[in-house]
């Protein structure tokens, strides 16, 4: 039996039933700032084109990939279950949105810089290699 998913104590539904301010109340100070800011001064272009493009994919109305570069939003109850390509500075990282990412912001699952990859040193790089003969 799969454990049921809980936030701060409250479910998945009761998490979709709650007002923005209500929400905002039980997430961390930094996403409780930016969730009552833009509560007062407004969503920005871009984070209520995805809400729309969100709303309209749960419906089944919306097709499409939904791609965006709103790196800063944060993940609401509503948006669960939903794929998002955001964009990392060179393409669109596919992000399929489970209940435990909310409260984090879309940015964080899509990675901007690789992990570097190493291969053998090269001649010269050790003291050892830099005497070999070069015949």
């Amino acid at each position: 039996m799969a454990k049921e998913f809980r936030y701060k104590g409250y479910t998945l539904q009761e998490l979709e039933q709650m007002s923005l301010e209500e929400l905002a109340k039980i997430m961390p100070a930094r996403q409780r700032r930016t969730l009552l800011r833009r509560l007062k001064f407004g969503w920005s272009d871009q984070q209520k084109k995805l809400f729309k493009k969100i709303l309209l994919a749960k419906e089944g109305k919306y097709k499409k990939p939904i791609k965006t570069h709103a790196r800063n939003t944060i993940i609401l109850p509503f948006m669960v279950g939903v794929t998002v390509h955001v964009y990392n500075g060179k393409e669109y990282v596919p992000v399929q949105i489970k209940p435990e990412m909310i409260g984090h912001y879309l940015g964080e699952f899509s990675f901007t810089t690789k992990r570097p990859k190493h291969s053998a040193p090269g001649i010269g790089a050790t003291r050892s290699s830099a005497h070999v003969s070069k015949k």
